[in-house]
């Protein structure tokens, strides 16, 4: 498979950044939208796969199909954009400003959260055979979800708060590596694997997605659990997002651009 130096996928991710600000509030949304969708569809295929084998880690081994999907689609996450839009401002490029970058933030954020709410209405008809009967085992399990990781938080205070915040940063630094994934290489099968191995890990870890969680809460309520839509906001949304801003653009972002754009001068040995 053709794989890319890091400088020449370094330079896609730039240029990456800066095409998606310029893009059309229409397709920007549309695409948001898309990819918060189909990744629901991919947390709601994990949890699936958990509850017939009982085994968490064959739920994550096969998560990133949806990850995957919505790349090679050319749809964007919220996570994406936090790595990329952010280096074509720093890389000085023509017309790129901070409140160009927010408000592509703000459009990405409405789609993601709308695509994966749609999700999370359709498949709350599924498992309550259209709101007929109780949740299936696969909703009861989303439910529980929900209130462990929202209000499972609140009980620690401070400390859970920290905790959630820092799961964020980690979740992105390895979600955002699998976005970088789809650039490394120049085949469809050397993206998928490239995407594939950082996205099972956050997953398995049970690291905090702002895109996965944007259907999980929302589907948990309508699952009947335990919380309140503002132990979900803050107590995890708000949270996750700020955390995932800082791992993609500290750990994944910057590095890159700072090791393969803009290195140091070279050491001399004379």
């Amino acid at each position: 498979m053709a794989y890319l130096a890091p400088s020449e996928f370094v330079t896609k991710m730039i240029d990456a950044g800066e095409s998606k600000l310029f893009m059309s509030t229409r397709d920007a949304l549309i695409r948001a939208y898309m990819a918060g969708a189909i990744l629901a569809l991919a947390a709601v295929f994990a949890v699936t796969i958990t509850v017939q084998t009982g085994s968490p880690i064959f739920g994550a081994i096969l998560f990133p199909v949806g990850f995957c999907m919505l790349y090679l689609l050319g749809f964007d996450l919220l996570t994406g954009v936090f790595v990329l839009t952010p280096l074509a401002l720093i890389d000085k490029r023509p017309g790129v400003t901070l409140s160009g970058i927010l408000r592509h933030w703000g459009v990405v954020f409405i789609g993601n959260f709308l695509g994966a709410v749609t999700v999370a209405v359709l498949m709350a008809i599924v498992f309550t055979n259209g709101f007929s009967t109780p949740p299936n085992k696969v909703g009861e399990a989303i439910g529980v979800i929900g209130h462990a990781r929202t209000v499972g938080y609140a009980e620690f205070g401070a400390a859970g708060m920290l905790t959630l915040f820092v799961r964020g940063v980690l979740c992105n630094w390895m979600v955002s590596t699998g976005v970088v994934g789809a650039m490394i290489s120049t085949t469809v099968s050397g993206k998928v694997i490239a995407m594939w191995m950082p996205i099972m890990l956050f997953f398995a870890m049970a690291f905090e997605h702002s895109v996965v969680n944007m259907f999980l809460f929302p589907s948990g309520l309508l699952m009947g659990g335990n919380f309140s839509f503002m132990d979900y906001l803050i107590w995890n949304e708000i949270p996750t997002v700020l955390g995932n801003l800082v791992g993609g653009l500290a750990f994944t972002g910057l590095t890159l651009y700072a090791t393969h754009v803009k290195t140091g001068p070279k050491r001399s040995f004379k």
